[in-house]
């Protein structure tokens, strides 16, 4: 003859299960401990309501079965009082009784149980429902992880994304995902008033050969990382750097109108803080900076390694001014001395022919006047 505690093709249990019976019968708490302890789980009895409230607090769980007719609390009311409470809503209730009317079940299912078995047991079903309850709670507690895992996932993306491009385009990607826009599709706006600032260091390339290309690194790596401080202490956007060159934006995505005034100050700190590293030959390294005002097109194109640039004329201009100034230099167009001639100390340089616009009038930065009054020579 098969043992009837034996476990049979429900009764399967990969892990130990913590289950709480509740029932005011020592004898259905040993008859159903024994059935549930030959099939390793893990059993607590309580024999009342009162008892079963003080079990859930000391260790929630994995589930109950409970008894309905029980004096002083019974079972109904404890079920409500353990579903109302956020902290063991989520425990599996399976009710046990003798009642076997269908308003009854109806009742049960109505205030959060999760299954209901009648007496007299019959093993096997009980050991059905115990297995079926237990599974389900292991499945949604996996789901529950993976959708954990999911959002982390999710939330360093959309970190990555935001150290990667504006906050502003960030946002929009994250509420436009790449992969739902067509081909012929942009992500770009059109500013009116940008400052833009492009700066390389000098004679790059002859100390570079002397260099290993790890050491080279590195230090390009010091450099442009406390340029990026910088550009976030000023409120400004880096945009790219490109081999030894470094390129940062005032004014976009969003609007302000003292970009260029804080453009001025990123290139004088730009200046002081590069004094700090040595080429090879112990010659503090120098960088040549250019700066332009003027409309540009900002945005993200191509669905793959994704940038946020700039286009247009002004950051052509931006460009010469970086190539036509010189070591330690600042040279800054006519239309960002406008801006900043209250404030900040400029030289003329004078008129120099620059590829692609003819003669220009521009400046030399020389430093932020702290009184607030203008030095211009």
């Amino acid at each position: 003859m098969t043992d009837p505690l034996s476990a049979g093709p429900f009764c399967r249990l990969g892990a130990i299960a913590d289950i709480l019976l509740v029932d005011d019968t020592a004898y259905n708490l040993r008859f159903l401990a024994h059935i549930l302890n030959r099939r390793g789980y893990e059993v607590r009895k309580a024999l009342s309501s009162a008892m079963a409230l003080v079990a859930v607090q000391t260790r929630q769980p994995d589930l109950i079965l409970l008894d309905v007719m029980m004096p002083e609390i019974d079972g109904y009311e404890l079920c409500r009082r353990l579903k109302a409470d956020p902290s063991t809503q989520a425990i599996p209730i399976i009710f046990l009784t003798a009642l076997n009317e269908a308003s009854e079940k109806v009742k049960a299912f109505r205030i959060g149980a999760a299954d209901y078995i009648t007496k007299p047991f019959q093993t096997e079903e009980v050991c059905a429902r115990v297995n079926h309850q237990l599974e389900l709670g292991r499945l949604q507690r996996q789901l529950a992880q993976q959708n954990h895992r999911l959002l982390q996932e999710q939330q360093r993306s959309e970190a990555l994304l935001h150290n990667l491009l504006p906050d502003s385009i960030a946002h929009r990607l994250t509420h436009d995902p790449i992969g739902d826009r067509q081909p012929s599709e942009t992500l770009a706006d059109s500013f009116e008033a940008v400052t833009i600032l492009f700066a390389d260091i000098t004679d790059f390339t002859a100390f570079a050969s002397k260099m290993a290309p790890v050491t080279l690194v590195e230090l390009l790596n010091r450099i442009f990382s406390r340029f990026d401080q910088l550009a976030e202490q000023y409120g400004l956007e880096k945009i790219k750097t490109i081999g030894d060159a470094y390129m940062v934006a005032g004014g976009i995505p969003e609007p302000r109108p003292d970009h260029s005034q804080d453009i001025a100050r990123m290139a004088l700190a730009m200046q002081s803080l590069v004094g700090q590293f040595k080429t090879p030959s112990g010659e503090p390294i120098r960088l040549r900076i250019g700066i332009h005002r003027g409309p540009v097109v900002g945005g993200v194109i191509g669905i793959k390694r994704l940038s946020y640039d700039l286009w247009g004329d002004t950051v052509n201009v931006a460009s010469r001014m970086e190539l036509y100034s010189e070591p330690g230099k600042i040279q800054v167009s006519e239309v960002v001395y406008e801006q900043l001639k209250q404030q900040f100390c400029l030289a003329p340089r004078g008129p120099i022919e620059v590829k692609g616009k003819g003669i220009m009038n521009t400046y030399w930065l020389l430093g932020e006047d702290a009184d607030g009054l203008a030095i211009a020579t």
